[in-house]
């Protein structure tokens, strides 16, 4: 089953000024989950300032800077894995290094149809 890790905290100052690789830390992370085949991709995300907002209401477009919700804490960046299930997803997560300082949602996804041609 395929999962969606969501990484959710207070942003830092100076988030979107870095464009600093991963810490040692959370590198090893990926490189183990990434070696072991759960891990399919994910990355870090600009702070909320820099989101773009759609909505379709009643016929009408509506597009509005920044998140949809107003809150302190934000969705910092997200990694795609896939697993046997949600015992092997929270062993995953465990080993997260941002885990001790951010909040990690595991969200499965509904799995996409295949269509025939």
């Amino acid at each position: 089953m395929r999962y969606m890790l969501l990484i959710c905290g207070s942003p830092y100052p100076g988030a979107d000024d870095s464009e600093d690789p991963l810490d040692e830390k959370t590198q090893a992370w990926v490189d183990e989950m990434t070696a072991r085949g759960v891990r399919l991709s994910g990355s870090r995300l600009r702070s909320a300032a820099t989101a773009t907002t759609v909505r379709h209401r009643d016929g009408e477009l509506l597009v509005s800077d920044g998140p949809f919700a107003e809150t302190k804490e934000q969705i910092l960046g997200y990694d795609l894995i896939e697993c046997a299930d949600l015992d092997e997803a929270i062993e995953i997560v465990s080993k997260h290094p941002v885990a001790k300082f951010a909040t990690i949602e595991i969200r499965p996804l509904w799995p996409t149809p295949e269509r025939v041609s």
